[in-house]
């Protein structure tokens, strides 16, 4: 080989090499490529996919990973019997103490049910996220990133980094606010940038960069006013009549639905408030559930206790457009609901047919426990 084409091929190798270097780890790759830890700037929400995918939400660096666990697809020959002072537990793990600990959300897999938890060390700027791993025997593991398959979605038109609401919180904590994932799509609610601030993005999965999204606006009965800028605080896929929705609970405290079939890029969107759930009060987290073999609605909420929810009433809701019947004294309206005694209950989700797990604060300790609870209770 002469000199000249050996220094054209050391060339060629430099380009490839120099080229690697700089793609972006595990973007749009497929789940089964190995790549570098997946840089999470912050813990958000969870929830599992298609073939046991854990999606994990990141507001600070404005992404969605989808991260393969290669967890066990058997479950634990033991049924967890619930965990005290879970918070203390997590502190222990990541060298700190439970007031430096915030637990975001948690989510069950599928097949193992081994419960994830997302978890904050730190409660300022400068906290860090870590997944922490909750087996049958209920022993807690700190989940190793590195090496881990996945894949990310960049979320575009995000509020900036030094950008505040009203109150002095900052915005781009609010760029992911839930997620939730159905037929195909992984559905994101948050704030945007633009003039319209509510939005929701709708991903494919697995991730290909086609993301849309919508601006969307709702009537807010107890104000009396319809409003762009509130972001969804919790959200969950149901079926109304046969067609694919949206239901959305937001603070103070309306519950909105949004046809599927409707979220276009670029457009904006007006929901249907179908409830007004009470002033004070931020709704928490969303499921749904099989009690008796009929399924229910559950909302947990900060000040409101739990809220169960017959589906068959969410179907014939018409919508709230006026705010003449709300007042202080009577601050519901819309879908009826039954209060349940939950209060402290912060997260839940499904366990098997016939249990929930929860995350909820000791009322009277002010520790955090996680308990499995049998839904004929609830």
């Amino acid at each position: 080989m002469s000199s000249t084409a050996r220094h054209a091929l050391i060339f060629v190798a430099m380009l490839a090499m120099v080229s690697f270097a700089w793609a972006e780890p595990g973007k749009d790759a497929s789940p089964s490529q190995k790549a570098s830890a997946p840089a999470l700037e912050s813990a958000g929400q969870l929830t599992f996919g298609p073939d046991n995918i854990l999606f994990a939400a990141d507001s600070r660096g404005t992404a969605v990973y989808a991260l393969d666990l290669g967890d066990s697809d058997k479950p634990s020959d033991e049924e967890m019997a619930g965990i005290e002072d879970v918070d203390e537990k997590v502190a222990g793990l990541l060298g700190t103490t439970p007031r430096q600990v915030l637990i975001q959300d948690i989510a069950v897999h599928p097949k193992s049910k081994n419960i994830y938890l997302s978890v904050s060390r730190g409660r300022g700027d400068d906290a860090k996220p870590a997944i922490v791993k909750v087996d049958g025997k209920g022993n807690l593991s700190l989940v190793d990133l590195t090496g881990v398959s996945y894949t990310k979605a960049m979320i575009s038109n995000v509020p900036a980094e030094d950008a505040k609401d009203r109150r002095g919180r900052p915005l781009r904590a609010m760029a992911i606010t839930d997620i939730a994932y159905s037929g195909g799509h992984l559905y994101v609610a948050g704030l945007s940038n633009e003039e319209f601030a509510s939005n929701l993005r709708k991903v494919p999965y697995p991730f290909t960069g086609d993301m849309t999204a919508t601006s969307v606006e709702i009537y807010h009965g107890a104000h009396g006013a319809y409003e762009t800028h509130s972001p969804i605080s919790t959200l969950m896929p149901y079926e109304i009549e046969g067609e694919a929705h949206l239901l959305a609970a937001y603070t103070c405290t309306p519950l909105v639905t949004f046809p599927l079939d409707k979220l276009e890029d670029g457009k904006h969107l007006k929901g249907k408030t179908i409830a007004e759930l009470g002033f004070g009060n931020r709704p928490l987290d969303m499921i749904s559930f099989d009690k008796d073999g009929e399924p229910y609605i559950l909302v947990l909420n900060s000040s409101r206790g739990g809220m169960k929810i017959d589906p068959k009433d969410v179907e014939k809701a018409e919508a709230i457009v006026t705010h003449e019947h709300i007042t202080r004294d009577t601050p519901a309206a819309g879908v009826p609901y039954v209060t349940l005694p939950m209060a402290g209950v912060l997260r839940a989700d499904n366990f098997d047919d016939k249990h929930l797990v929860v995350l909820r604060r000791d009322l009277n300790t002010g520790g955090l426990q996680l308990r499995l609870w049998r839904t004929e209770w609830i």
